[in-house]
């Protein structure tokens, strides 16, 4: 990319944060309308920003995304259950943190290579999803970050076939909650689409066999042609 790309897409994911930041905030007295005002600007931002995962003449003809209407009882505080054995962060094969720690893996990808993840957490859903529960991963990269990719049974129907994500904190999709107690906000009313979605020319970790859901999660982004 050229150094004026790299520099919009510093500004894309910017202006995806600052959503987050103020979704979050203003979500604990009034998600409603918080997700309201949080779907209207990132629309604008898929419709203008240069580094939109829209193609270019895409973005001259969208309305926005397609959203089902909020539904308060898909959105939920849950505890971050540890999965026996996982190593710390900052643990290296030689440097375990536990007998038995979690490798990395590779989730499926939408194009060749791969990126490695750990699972690091379980969460027991409830409202809607009572009974079922998610695998959460970290991005094994730079950085890091918190990733809930899941599948359910609108995908493929209403949603893209390879599921959609619900957390990807390196990308400042996080919805709150008190880590340090091991307790996360999951609103699956912002769930999202990958940008491969769109345009195959993103590469995107894709949701494992493990995290499909066998009931339709009718909350979050769906694709446009769903009724």
């Amino acid at each position: 990319m050229a150094q004026s790309e790299y520099l919009e897409l510093a500004d894309w994911r910017r202006g995806v944060a600052e959503l987050f930041a103020a979704w979050r905030e203003a979500s604990v007295l009034d998600p409603v309308a918080a997700t309201a005002t949080f779907r209207s600007a990132k629309d604008r931002l898929f419709i203008q920003h240069p580094q939109s995962p829209l193609r270019p003449e895409a973005r001259t003809v969208a309305q926005g995304l397609t959203y089902w209407p909020y539904d308060p009882t898909y959105r939920m505080t849950v505890r971050l259950e540890p999965i026996d054995g996982t190593a710390g962060p900052h643990a290296e094969d030689g440097d375990r943190s536990t007998s038995s720690p979690v490798h990395p893996l590779a989730l499926p990808s939408s194009a060749a290579g791969q990126i490695r993840f750990r699972r690091v957490a379980l969460v027991r859903l409830e409202g809607p999803l009572a009974g079922r529960a998610l695998a959460v991963f970290w991005i094994d990269a730079y950085g890091g970050g918190l990733f809930l990719p899941f599948r359910d049974a609108t995908s493929g129907r209403q949603t893209y076939g390879a599921g959609r994500y619900l957390l990807d904190t390196i990308k400042s999709a996080d919805h709150g909650g008190d880590m340090s107690m091991g307790s996360i906000v999951l609103d699956f009313n912002l769930a999202f689409h990958p940008s491969c979605t769109y345009d195959p020319r993103w590469v995107c970790p894709l949701a494992p066999q493990e995290n499909t859901l066998d009931v339709p999660v009718l909350a979050g982004e769906r694709l446009p042609a769903a009724g």
